[in-house]
């Protein structure tokens, strides 16, 4: 099995707003979780090993480019093996990351460096929240996760689907 590649630090926020909205439905028995899209129109669905040494997603960023993606970060502080500060998280709660990403045409530290702009001008430490994100990417560079096979193609929108 191969090693994961390290994920923008961008995704670190995406699994923050996961976890706060509440979007990640884990299934301990199964060994999986279904984790809802910041837009609501995808769930992906993520898979781990009995010791969680091994994991997938079908997230695009995890099956298409290699890097632990948002579902995976989400599903691993769900779990408590990312910790991460509460009220941070809350602060990320409601965003959607979709609708960010496509207004900086899917530049991840652009559309960080607006959330954090957003965030500050509601009374918000800036420097506290990149603190606490550079925390939890130093976890995510000790977890030494394998992949576990691919499973399903990525999901498309839900409103792509209803159109067929």
């Amino acid at each position: 099995m191969a090693d994961w590649k390290l994920p923008p630090k961008a995704k670190i926020y995406e699994a923050l707003s996961a976890v706060a909205d509440g979007r990640v439905a884990l299934s301990i028995d199964d060994n999986q979780a279904g984790v809802t899209s910041s837009s609501g129109t995808k769930t992906y669905n993520v898979m781990w090993n009995d010791d969680i040494s091994a994991i997938t997603s079908n997230d695009n960023a995890s099956y298409w480019h290699g890097y632990l993606g948002y579902p995976i970060l989400a599903a691993l502080m769900v779990q408590k093996k990312l910790q991460y500060d509460k009220k941070v998280a809350e602060l990320m709660a409601g965003i959607n990351w979709k609708q960010v990403n496509r207004q900086h045409h899917n530049n991840y530290d652009k559309a960080v460096a607006h959330v954090l702009k957003s965030l500050e001008e509601k009374g918000a430490d800036a420097g506290s929240i990149r603190q606490e994100v550079d925390r939890i990417f130093a976890q995510i560079e000790h977890l030494g996760l394998q992949k576990l096979s691919r499973i399903k193609r990525p999901p498309e929108e839900h409103w792509r689907r209803s159109k067929h």
